[in-house]
């Protein structure tokens, strides 16, 4: 009979790992979080860069965004996280050139593997390319590459890629129609 045992169950993370993560929480939360919306992002894209970001000097991110790793976070030029993010980004997140993440979106890089009775951590690197819009509180999956100029619909939920210049919706999202611009 299969069982579960979570009593197996071990953090993968180093402890200089969870120090950085726990002194990067606090900074952001004296230093950025009070911030109303996008006032002061010169200085949260330095908290960031300061914490191994690699965020370029135009990209865009509202105070109120939890990013949980920000070693893990690439962003270019004019890219945005809006509102209420969730950039859970154990792994690798880029979000490329005039993309924009719309608020509550939540972008999961990480997952257990269902498969092991002790649920050991799975991680795989999320990908937003450039001119790809995410639309309000969608969840995008480990391992996702959101395609050049596609756009995903408010509230859907990505687990596979999507192509390319497409617009996409739903649970799990679908293919709605291409995309093209005037």
């Amino acid at each position: 009979m299969n069982k579960v045992d979570l009593s197996e169950y071990k953090n993968n993370f180093s402890r200089k790992n969870q120090i950085a993560r726990l002194l990067w929480s606090v900074v952001w939360l004296l230093f950025a979080r009070p911030l109303p919306r996008r006032l002061g992002n010169g200085w949260k894209l330095f908290l960031l860069r300061l914490f191994g970001g690699k965020v370029h000097a135009k990209a865009v991110v509202y105070s109120s965004v939890r990013i949980y790793m920000p070693w893990n976070l690439e962003m270019h030029e004019y890219s945005c996280l809006a509102p209420e993010v969730d950039c859970y980004n154990v792994d690798k997140i880029t979000i490329g050139a005039h993309a924009t993440v719309s608020q509550k979106t939540y972008l999961c890089a990480a997952s257990h593997d269902i498969n092991k009775k002790d649920y050991p951590l799975i991680t795989a690197p999320i990908t937003v390319k450039d001119q790809a819009w995410i639309g309000a509180a969608v969840f995008i999956g480990m391992g996702v590459t959101i395609g050049e100029g596609a756009v995903v619909g408010a509230t859907a939920s990505v687990f596979k890629d999507v192509e390319p210049w497409t617009i996409v919706g739903g649970n799990p999202a679908k293919f709605i129609k291409k995309r093209n611009i005037d």
